[in-house]
């Protein structure tokens, strides 16, 4: 069964009201958090197919800049737009809505690229879980890890925080703030060395049975050698207290920054081994397409993405409900 057919599969399924909740406020969630791209990006899409009706050039050149206006990013775009060209030649597709289907499975083929990335967060196999979370000032990086905190404390687990951004005027201050709204631990100095901040706190989340840390940092990358020293040193030092940990290493991106969050993924995967990415404020923007442009760019997965202000807001990523928010109406 071809992705299309699945995600028909799922249109019913929410018309028939799901039995499960937690599927359909994640639909719901999707499905409202991207409606800007939807509207913008599937309506275009939707009346392309209406002017033309045949596959030809003119078609091809239309969707291509179409493509490239969702933020999928250029070089994503001409690879997808080859593997459409094969696929119109091999099958002899010449119906521009039938060819609809074939934009939806290639989409959903370009992101899995016959890779096993899981989205799903590497736990530790016993004892505490160390996430350490990176990105630049102003992505949402602190409200990320409170929503974090919120699932995961929802999930009953017992959680802590560690500011290691220790030098930004205000930062222990709002990530204090955000752990006691949370329910959470909380471990924090100003001013001091972040490396020595993050041994101590550690030390306290272990002999609290803390399930799991995030750890906040500095989002400075004026000077990538500044930052790579720091967060080299402080990887050694959670290795020190919490075996093979950090277990996670999130990037923070606003993807209403388009391309320059590509720019970012870049610039941090050269300086740390970046194991996952958060995208926030996807649904503040029309160019939700730079989902598929930062796993084309850099290959590493997504994880979450924000598709809202509320602490339920943040999902795990999950590639079928993102296309089924992207192409809802096309398939209904």
């Amino acid at each position: 069964m071809g992705l299309f057919d699945k995600l028909k599969k799922l249109v019913t399924k929410k018309e028939k009201e799901i039995e499960n909740k937690e599927i359909e406020e994640s639909l719901e969630t999707y499905d409202k958090g991207l409606k800007k791209t939807r509207d913008e990006f599937v309506s275009k899409l939707s009346l392309l197919g209406i002017k033309y009706t045949k596959v030809s050039e003119e078609y091809f050149e239309e969707l291509e800049n179409l493509l490239i206006m969702a933020d999928i990013g250029v070089n994503t775009v001409f690879k997808f737009m080859e593997e459409i060209r094969e696929r119109v030649k091999k099958e002899n597709i010449v119906d521009t809505k039938y060819l609809q289907e074939v934009i939806v499975d290639e989409l959903f083929i370009i992101y899995v690229n016959n890779e096993s990335l899981s989205d799903k967060i590497a736990m530790a196999d016993e004892g505490t879980t160390v996430i350490l979370m990176v990105g630049v000032n102003g992505v949402g990086k602190t409200t990320t890890i409170a929503k974090l905190a919120y699932k995961y404390r929802q999930e009953g687990k017992k959680v802590m925080m560690i500011a290691a951004d220790t030098f930004r005027a205000g930062a222990v201050a709002q990530l204090k703030d955000w752990a006691m709204k949370t329910d959470s631990l909380f471990f924090g100095k100003e001013n001091t060395d972040p490396s020595g901040v993050i041994f101590d706190g550690l030390e306290m989340a272990k002999k609290e049975d803390v399930d799991i840390v995030f750890i906040d940092t500095a989002g400075r990358l004026q000077n990538k050698v500044n930052l790579m020293k720091e967060l080299e040193k402080m990887n050694k030092v959670i290795g020190r207290i919490v075996p093979n940990a950090p277990h996670e290493t999130l990037l923070v991106i606003d993807a209403t920054t388009g391309q320059n969050g590509i720019v970012q993924a870049e610039s941090f995967k050269e300086i740390t081994n970046i194991t996952g990415i958060v995208l926030t404020k996807l649904d503040g923007t029309a160019k939700g397409g730079i989902v598929l442009a930062i796993k084309e760019s850099v290959g590493i997965p997504v994880k979450f993405i924000g598709l809202g202000e509320k602490m339920t807001d943040l999902q795990v990523f999950d590639i079928e409900s993102y296309i089924y928010g992207l192409f809802k109406d096309m398939i209904e």
